[in-house]
């Protein structure tokens, strides 16, 4: 139920008038002297009475017709313009260790499962965003198409390991080249694409220049991080992508850093949320109006059968 509400408010005042005039505007007229006047009066009075209740009644809807009773529903309506995004992770052989070449189980978490876990994170704070996931090793699949449903990606993305794609090699032109076809038929404003990797690319089926090629035309921005220490990624390739792009390029040598990037990433490519306000207005005037209606009527019945003019 919306909120009632009075168009014309100050249409009250007339109300003022009215009760002013009732006392102080009575009209008058001559007097007549009755015997048993006494018997009169108290008949009188009593329809007299039922009169002026139909009287104001009559005035108070009629005041209430013209202030223009109003029920608003208000609607938020939000636009929310979502982003198209591809993640892209290196599932390669040398995944599975711990940062610093730490084996896993060994003070730290291996780095193919940390980049799932931030990953994961990443994606509940995109509600309105479609979301792919390419994965790569010895060659590069899509693992799950753009979708707003998180739910099923979640579930892929819990059913991956590192070397699910191959362990010896790092394709990362073919990641790159597999993530610029999923926005092909996207008309999305804004394309992303997060690539990580802690390798260099090695045993790529399509050239560099072709998969940059194609991620320019449809208008896709890299953002790469190099997972690991420094020496172990190509540093120089992931930056070069991401310029070319007009992306960035991140390093996290740990879990922290890669967890504070990824938040970085989600504030620089925050999706625009725009409120529209509605109002939608019923109109209730006809019903006090026609209360008034029926309460002049019988307050003129009952006029016309005393035999007052």
């Amino acid at each position: 139920m919306g909120e009632v509400v009075f168009e014309y408010p100050l249409v009250f005042l007339l109300l003022l008038i009215f009760i002013i005039c009732a006392k102080w505007c009575r009209p008058k007229s001559e007097a007549i002297l009755f015997p048993h006047l006494d018997i009169f009066l108290e008949n009188r009075g009593r329809k007299s009475i039922w009169m002026t209740v139909l009287k104001w009644i009559a005035i108070i809807a009629t005041i209430i017709a013209l202030a223009s009773p109003v029920i608003e529903d208000k609607m938020e309506i939000e636009n929310k313009e979502g982003y198209a995004i591809a993640l892209v992770l290196d599932a390669s052989g040398s995944m599975r260790y711990g940062f610093g070449r730490m084996l896993p189980g060994i003070g730290a978490q291996d780095k193919f499962g940390a980049s799932m876990e931030m990953a994961q994170e990443f994606i509940q704070k995109r509600p309105d965003d479609q979301i792919g996931l390419v994965v790569f090793g010895n060659f590069a699949y899509v693992a799950a198409p753009l979708t707003y449903d998180k739910n099923i990606l979640g579930q892929i993305m819990g059913g991956l390991s590192s070397g699910v794609a191959g362990s010896n090699y790092t394709v990362i032109n073919d990641a790159l080249f597999q993530s610029a076809k999923l926005f092909k038929e996207s008309k999305a404003k804004t394309k992303i694409v997060i690539l990580l990797t802690d390798g260099e690319s090695r045993g790529d089926n399509v050239p560099f220049d072709v998969a940059m090629r194609l991620t320019q035309q449809y208008g896709v921005k890299v953002y790469t991080i190099g997972i690991g220490n420094r020496g172990e990624f190509n540093e120089d390739h992931l930056k070069l992508i991401s310029y070319k792009t007009d992306g960035q390029f991140f390093a996290a040598s740990n879990k922290d850093a890669l967890k504070e990037i990824y938040e970085k990433i989600n504030q620089l490519e925050k999706s625009k949320i725009e409120s529209e306000k509605y109002i939608k207005k019923s109109y209730y005037f006809e019903y006090p109006l026609f209360l008034g209606f029926l309460s002049l009527l019988f307050y003129t019945y009952l006029l016309n059968k005393r035999g007052i003019a």
